[in-house]
């Protein structure tokens, strides 16, 4: 049996301070997604553009609560271009987005911002907000999805519920090395694993020698991992036996600088090498992995009990060689 290898996309807009700044600041759009940089998309044109030329399989989680601001067309047009490029559209939610519902949400905002979370709230109100979801998805042209992830990696077992009574069957909900939830039993570095009648395949957290405020978790991300660690992990994944590794990216994560300032926005061309060089690997290396979407895994992973979360560390050189060219990344434009 071949590893395989989920690369997920978190595809969101973004409020974009709206909150802090009601005044001044309002949510950006399809730029959040796009990411244009000197006529050419950066974002979700290069993910696309790069997946199609190494034949790889990718699931990307769509936020579908913005279209309290922006209604259903300007991510409906991404849906179809996704859908268009053969690859896999599943369900995300950010319920910030709800506030802007209220006509007058500026006035909310006196009480905080806006809870994004999923977790801790009551079932009921979850099988509300998927249930909004689901539909905003679907009106913007996507299947009935099988698939949600949380915003913010927010898990707890009310959310497991609200999904089997909706009948969303997969979640990618945890991710330790950015949140530890409440629940000890929730705390998977990744693998697969049946909570509350529904399959969660977490995003994999792997270990890494603790130095200064680097954590000792961290996050399978393509900014938080250098090429020499992703196929160092993905080597020893496949030694330990792994089943399934997941890593999440975000369109953004190809551009660098200021978000809110097109003009001072850079291609961040470290990150887009990763990619390209993940992409490279599973192809140069298809007997032993694959990249395989949700909509693809799904018939295999509902049939299969638990798979055991693998405890994977990156070696102490690859991570000092990831902090220095992520320093550099940080500081040098041009790179």
């Amino acid at each position: 049996m071949r590893t395989q290898v989920a690369i997920t996309i978190d595809t969101e807009f973004s409020v974009a301070g709206a909150f802090a700044d009601p005044e001044r600041r309002r949510p950006i759009g399809e730029a959040n997604v796009t990411c244009p940089v000197g006529g050419r998309e950066q974002g979700l044109g290069f993910l696309l553009d790069t997946f199609a030329r190494h034949g790889t399989s990718a699931t990307f989680f769509v936020e579908a609560l913005q279209t309290a601001w922006f209604g259903d067309e300007p991510m409906g047009a991404i849906v179809e271009r996704i859908l268009g490029a053969g690859q896999d559209v599943q369900l995300h939610l950010h319920p910030c987005w709800t506030a802007f519902r209220d006509p007058d949400w500026r006035s909310l905002l006196a009480g905080g911002h806006p809870d994004d979370n999923c977790d801790g709230r009551a079932t009921a109100e979850l099988v509300v907000l998927i249930e909004e979801g689901r539909a905003a998805l679907q009106r913007m042209g996507a299947s009935k999805p099988i698939a949600l992830r949380t915003g913010n990696l927010r898990s707890d077992r009310n959310i497991y519920r609200a999904m089997a009574a909706c009948g969303l069957p997969l979640a990618s909900n945890v991710g330790l090395g950015l949140n530890r939830p409440h629940d000890p039993a929730l705390r998977l570095r990744g693998g697969r694993h049946w909570i509350e009648g529904v399959m969660e395949v977490p995003v994999l957290s792997y270990g890494q020698l603790a130095i200064g405020s680097q954590p000792a978790d961290r996050l399978f991300t393509i900014t938080a991992t250098s090429t020499a660690e992703t196929e160092g992990l993905l080597w020893a994944a496949r030694e330990a036996g792994a089943q399934t590794i997941v890593l999440l990216t975000h369109p953004f994560e190809f551009i660098k600088g200021d978000r809110l300032d097109p003009a001072r926005q850079r291609v961040n061309r470290i990150n887009q090498r990763r990619l390209e060089r993940l992409c490279a690997f599973l192809a140069d290396h298809d007997g032993e992995f694959e990249s395989a979407s949700f909509a693809q895994a799904a018939r295999g992973w509902l049939a299969a009990p638990d798979e055991p979360e693998p405890r994977l560390h990156a070696p102490l050189l690859p991570v000092l060689g990831r902090m220095v060219e992520n320093k550099a990344n940080d500081l040098i434009p041009a790179l």
